[in-house]
């Protein structure tokens, strides 16, 4: 449109809500997150667990099938189980992380695309919450939602009483879970900001936990101390689950739940000041 006829008009309709407008980030990205097949059929896979305890569960209660065996119950629902169902889920969810996480930010990266994200009204911090939300978002179904849900199932089967006295549950179930996502999300997203190819941002994911659970074996035995654990993120996830399920067992093999938590946020400030260095418009190379 020429300028000199002067028939343009400015945009006169509803503007999108400035706390909302990191979704649509996410929202675009989710369009074409499924598209692969492959993605799309583990996610499905991931769901068999949470269905298959259900199914135990029915049955667990099912006065019929319990006397075909003549039993009261096949097995206990307690910290036990739950705390199973979560290690379950926390490793699906790592796969799963591990082939998401690597692809939100690193081609953005590649292809010098941050300026287009950062000169409409996003703030570096709006483009790293639309990014982790994906994270966020694919993580909760398949861990803490299902587990809640297993909860449900359970205290509509046992009554009030049940759910009331292992409440305690329900919550070591959904900070378990959130603790797990946001350092998977973190974790992910920083790796793929430094690392611009998305199989070796993949691999490098893989390495900081494999690599991270060999090199604390190796400090423990040379040095006869329990700190090693401290750079260990599987570890440390797991002493936090132990701890929220009540296992002070698990915990004293390894070490204290405080230092776990300690630990667990010094790696995600970490992980967020890599992604405050890396996530700019502009890079300056000295060189």
């Amino acid at each position: 449109m020429a300028v000199h006829k002067r028939s343009y008009r400015s945009y006169a309709g509803a503007l999108t809500p400035a706390w909302s407008r990191f979704t649509i980030i996410t929202r675009y990205a989710f369009k074409n997150l499924f598209r692969s097949k492959m993605l799309t059929a583990y996610f499905v896979c991931c769901f068999f667990y949470p269905v298959g305890c259900a199914a135990a569960l029915y049955l667990n209660h099912n006065l019929s099938f319990l006397s075909i065996f003549k039993v009261h119950e096949i097995f206990a629902v307690d910290a036990d189980f739950f705390l199973h169902f979560l290690g379950v889920q926390s490793f699906f969810a790592f796969i799963l992380m591990a082939i998401v996480g690597p692809g939100l930010v690193s081609p953005d990266l590649a292809n010098n695309a941050l300026p287009l994200y950062l000169c409409r009204p996003f703030s570096r911090a709006e483009y790293v919450v639309g990014k982790m939300a994906i994270l966020v978002w694919l993580l909760s179904l398949i861990t803490w939602i299902p587990g809640l849900i297993l909860f449900l199932i359970e205290a509509s089967l046992s009554g009030a009483a049940w759910a009331w006295a292992n409440l305690g549950l329900a919550w070591g179930i959904f900070i378990g879970s959130a603790i797990e996502t946001l350092v998977f999300s973190l974790l992910s997203l920083a790796i793929s900001a430094w690392i611009k190819r998305k199989l070796a941002a993949g691999a490098a994911l893989l390495g900081v936990f494999f690599f991270g659970s060999g090199l604390a074996q190796v400090i423990n035995a040379v040095l006869e101390t329990k700190n090693g654990y401290l750079i260990d993120l599987g570890n440390l996830l797991t002493t936090v689950d132990a701890s929220l399920f009540g296992h002070t067992d698990v915990v004293n093999a390894r070490i204290s739940a405080g230092s776990a938590w300690i630990a667990l946020i010094a790696a995600c400030v970490f992980c967020v000041a890599l992604l405050e260095r890396k996530v700019r418009a502009y890079e300056i190379v000295v060189g």
